[in-house]
């Protein structure tokens, strides 16, 4: 499991495209932690590609408050107070604090997107 993100990475690596670099920063540093306890490489704060800082932040939002086959989604309230409690340790806490004011913007996608 934790291997998936360095396979990613390479996967996508070495384009010129900027998007596709973009896209395999992500890959590479989504599991990456603001205090560097996170993985593959144990980057720390502004280390880690702000990209995959903002990915990190909506993605975790998004896998805790829709259902998976493995859990039931969790009340938004919920979702965010065990988020906030990650703020400075897992996430930026700048770029937290852009997710909550934009948060309106979030729940608008969740109701559009239902699949």
């Amino acid at each position: 499991m934790k291997t998936h993100p360095s396979i990613g990475g390479q996967i996508l690596g070495g384009s010129e495209s900027e998007m596709i670099q973009m896209a395999a920063d992500i890959a590479e540093s989504h599991h990456e932690c603001w205090d560097g306890s996170g993985y593959p490489k144990g980057l720390i704060g502004d280390e880690i590609p702000i990209a995959a800082r903002i990915v990190s932040i909506v993605d975790v939002y998004d896998a805790l408050v829709h259902s998976r086959v493995y859990k039931p989604a969790f009340p938004e309230p919920e979702a965010l107070r065990m988020m906030e409690e990650q703020v400075g340790k897992k996430y930026d806490p700048e770029l937290f604090q852009v997710f909550l004011d934009n948060l309106q913007a979030m729940r608008d996608i969740r109701a559009e997107v239902t699949d």
